[in-house]
């Protein structure tokens, strides 16, 4: 028990705990149907995706604020491209997309000296930027015959009755966990966050870890869009707007801190799992939009508390 509260993502898990006890109480018919749960596990799927690719640069003591817009862009070029590539050819192109932006970004931040907050804000909006010069400011819904094909229904269709974005989400968590928890990448991630002067003495690549983290949350954030698209043909030019902040949000709230060296990729995806059911029952219950900004504020500033207390307890130097 002690071993377990003192886990990364041990204050996600008590948030899921009292968020389920409080729409039980409060909402239980409507809360526990079928079709609620359905559109809330769906979003998570989506937003977890995100989430645990951000959750990798924080754990490195970065940050990415472009991932909304890589988000964005990955999905438009996988609708733009598909007639002239084929369903499985813009799918790697977009993929391909997305890893460019990362990869320049993190050598902006490594080779550059450049702190990743500018850098990758200055990539929100060019990349937004980008979306709105390439669709000239509207996009056509993703073709029927398209949709059709194996592979989008490999990527936007139901598998045992749940959509596939569940599955691609659970099966991208087993491999990053794989990867950070038995692989000395995964190591070098969590040193580099923790204190890349130790681990540079060390013989660690601390540039190159950034960079490749970089590349791998900006691939996750456009492997999402697609994932989107793929299941929701209609979109719009403001696809992905605003979703980096919940993306962070939902790192931060599954345990990663904000000064490096420890967090949770199953946290990340429980912390998007805590954000989506509240927007979702915030609509049931008919609340104003604006408050579900508000309990994200509120909730990540206590997250950061909680984090923080617990990151003491192990030992953890905030």
């Amino acid at each position: 028990m002690k071993h377990l509260v003192k886990g990364q993502g041990f204050g996600a898990v008590i948030g899921v705990v009292l968020m389920l006890a409080v729409f039980s109480l409060i909402d239980a018919s409507g809360w526990w149907t079928a079709q609620t749960m359905s559109n809330v596990i769906h979003y998570t799927a989506i937003l977890g995706i995100l989430a645990m690719g951000q959750a990798l640069v924080i754990m490195t003591k970065e940050i990415d604020l472009s991932v909304g817009s890589v988000y964005g862009l990955a999905g438009i070029a996988f609708i733009m491209l598909q007639p002239a590539l084929g369903v499985a050819g813009a799918i790697l192109a977009a993929l391909m997309i997305a890893a460019a932006i990362g990869v320049l970004q993190g050598y902006a931040v490594v080779r550059g000296g450049l702190p990743s907050m500018i850098v990758t804000l200055g990539g929100l909006f060019t990349v937004r930027g980008i979306i709105y010069v390439w669709t000239g400011g509207s996009v056509k819904a993703f073709p029927e015959e398209a949709r059709n094909a194996f592979v989008t229904r490999l990527f936007g269709g139901e598998i045992l009755g749940l959509e596939a974005a569940v599955f691609w989400m659970l099966a991208v968590a087993a491999m990053l966990n794989l990867v950070l928890w038995a692989t000395r990448f995964g190591n070098h991630v969590l040193a580099t966050g923790g204190s890349a002067e130790s681990a540079d003495s060390r013989g660690v690549l601390t540039g190159r870890v950034k960079i490749v983290t970089f590349m791998l949350c900006s691939v996750l954030a456009g492997f999402a869009g697609i994932l989107t698209l793929a299941d929701q043909p209609q979109t719009h030019v403001t696809i992905g707007d605003l979703m980096e902040l919940e993306a962070i949000s939902a790192a931060v709230i599954g345990g990663c801190l904000l000064s490096g060296g420890r967090g949770s990729l199953t946290g990340a995806v429980l912390g998007a799992f805590i954000i989506t059911s509240f927007r979702y029952e915030l609509i049931a219950l008919g609340a104003p939009s604006s408050w579900f900004i508000t309990f994200v504020g509120v909730v990540l500033i206590v997250a950061v508390i909680f984090n923080q207390k617990l990151a003491r307890m192990a030992g953890h130097s905030v």
